[in-house]
């Protein structure tokens, strides 16, 4: 690892330690994401055999497994709606999964009668205008440095790391250390 990488973690993880944002982790159950410009960079490419596809990032992926092996659940309210998403949320075991639909937040009231969560106790994170309405209702919402300037003005916090590149695993280990810090 490079010392300026080195600096990036430890510059964000010093940002998710000041106490109120430890005091919304630490009360999280449920960490909700949305996909493109998320989980992935927000490109999409053409296979001939396939059709449209995305990159995911390996360790976003494993920084939920790990997080979900914590007790806490996963989601994803997603608007659009693809083979390649559905497969790789089934991999990777996300328990609510919907997609198709940019009214995000029937998505969300459907999440919250499931689990009977609070809506504070649920993350999410989002970078586009379709997001400001459950980061509005959530009790912890990050977003990623190349969000819409309105998420960014919204949110709890904006990563380091970049949509697909490891900003989703900076978020689920941030809620991990704080979970464990409070048990």
């Amino acid at each position: 690892m490079m010392p300026s990488q080195l600096q990036s973690i430890t510059e964000a993880s010093k940002l998710l330690e000041t106490k109120d944002l430890q005091d919304r982790l630490k009360k999280i159950k449920l960490l909700i994401l949305d996909v493109d410009g998320v989980l992935t960079d927000g490109r999409i490419f053409w296979l001939e055999s396939q059709g449209w596809t995305r990159y995911f990032n390996v360790k976003d992926g494993y920084g939920l497994v790990l997080l979900r092996k914590s007790g806490v659940q996963i989601a994803v309210i997603s608007g659009g709606d693809s083979k390649d998403v559905r497969f790789r949320m089934k991999f990777l075991k996300i328990q609510h999964v919907f997609l198709g639909d940019e009214a995000k937040l029937k998505a969300l009231d459907k999440i919250q009668k499931t689990t009977g969560f609070d809506y504070e106790a649920m993350a999410f994170i989002g970078d586009d205008l379709y997001d400001i309405p459950i980061i509005e209702k959530v009790g912890f919402s990050a977003t990623v440095p190349h969000a819409v300037p309105e998420v960014k003005n919204k949110v709890h916090y904006i990563t380091e790391n970049h949509g697909g590149w490891g900003a989703v695993r900076e978020v689920a280990d941030a809620i991990r250390a704080a979970r464990a810090n409070e048990h």
